[in-house]
């Protein structure tokens, strides 16, 4: 087999497009395209590495493809994409592509906040503003059916991922009354022009102290849950190159039981392909490399409740999440191609 050859099974069910594949988040989105059995990887796009191999970029992906420009207006010739550029860049190549008629998959935040003022107060202006009535936010296990619907899909943030997936269920029976989330992630969520490693190497510092711009997204998927409460979020940078825990204490309604927890998170996420329940606390390295999120929920005994949830900063706080959700876009099982 050639190394330009992809490992397909059969014909694919889409040709895909990677924008921004020069990143931390877009290589990995385009190296889980290519070992795909029904995607077919057909261009990876980047703004100042064009004409270099993905797989000189990053050696471990083994994507042997070269970098291009990209050119949306001939991207007719895919029917999926996913969009690996920050906010503000992100909206108008979301905006040409969706007038070629192709899916996307955005890993911005341009279209995951509905309030505009919240948007604007966190990001600046909004562009293409009329694609945000059509855009899907997708966290899949909260909103799977509009997602498989979704021509546009908004991937939540990595720290939103996990505090969510940790406080839906009490969230969604009403029993939350506000709640702390001390939150911390790997390097790689600051992307390729992150820190530093004389910075962070043995180093465990909080940022956004002042405000966060994940802290109105999580609030946002919370109301629409039922849970529209004081919220603290404070995010902490490890030193280490992936990974991510949350930290959740909630003050509850009523008094919880630990078999009562148990079992309203066993109601929710039993049936879940990316979410395991787990006895004790979860750590990092049990999630590397996969679309995983563990979760573990307890009562302390004082009226709060705490839950810690464990995800790949990198895959199912952005990439694997991304492949997840474009899955169901194109009526493909939701873990093809993932583990």
């Amino acid at each position: 087999m050639s190394e330009l050859t992809q490992p397909l099974d059969g014909e694919p069910a889409a040709r895909v497009l990677v924008a921004g594949a020069s990143g931390f988040t877009g290589a990995l989105a385009a190296q889980l395209v290519w070992r795909h059995p029904r995607l077919e990887l057909v261009r990876v796009t980047a703004r100042s590495e064009a004409g270099t191999r993905l797989d000189s970029l990053y050696p471990r992906y083994r994507v042997p493809l070269e970098l291009e420009e990209l050119d949306v207006s001939g991207a007719g010739d895919c029917e999926a994409a996913i969009v690996a550029y920050p906010h503000g860049a992100a909206a108008p190549v979301v905006a040409g592509l969706r007038e070629q008629g192709v899916l996307v998959v955005d890993l911005s935040a341009d279209f995951r906040l509905r309030d505009p003022k919240e948007y604007e107060r966190w990001y600046g202006e909004r562009s293409a503003p009329d694609l945000l009535e059509g855009a899907v936010y997708g966290l899949t296990e909260l909103h799977r059916e509009r997602i498989a619907a979704a021509e546009l899909v908004a991937n939540p943030g990595c720290y939103p991922t996990a505090a969510i997936l940790a406080l839906a269920p009490l969230a969604a029976d009403g029993l939350v009354e506000d709640v702390v989330i001390d939150a911390k992630s790997g390097v790689s969520g600051a992307g390729r022009g992150g820190s530093d490693f004389v910075t962070v190497d043995e180093n465990f510092t909080p940022y956004g102290t002042d405000g966060h711009r994940h802290e109105p997204e999580i609030a946002q998927e919370l109301r629409a849950l039922g849970a529209d409460v004081p919220l603290t979020f404070v995010p902490h940078l490890l030193p280490i190159d992936q990974g991510e825990l949350v930290s959740c204490y909630v003050r509850t309604a009523r008094e919880l039981g630990g078999e009562e927890l148990a079992e309203l998170y066993r109601g929710r996420y039993d049936e879940e392909p990316f979410v395991e329940l787990t006895d004790a606390p979860p750590g990092v390295r049990d999630v590397r490399d996969t679309n995983l999120c563990r979760i573990h929920v307890t009562a302390n005994g004082n009226g709060r409740t705490m839950v810690f949830a464990a995800i790949d900063n990198l895959w199912k706080g952005a990439s694997g999440q991304a492949i997840q959700n474009l899955n169901l876009m194109l009526d493909l099982p939701e873990t093809e191609g993932l583990k």
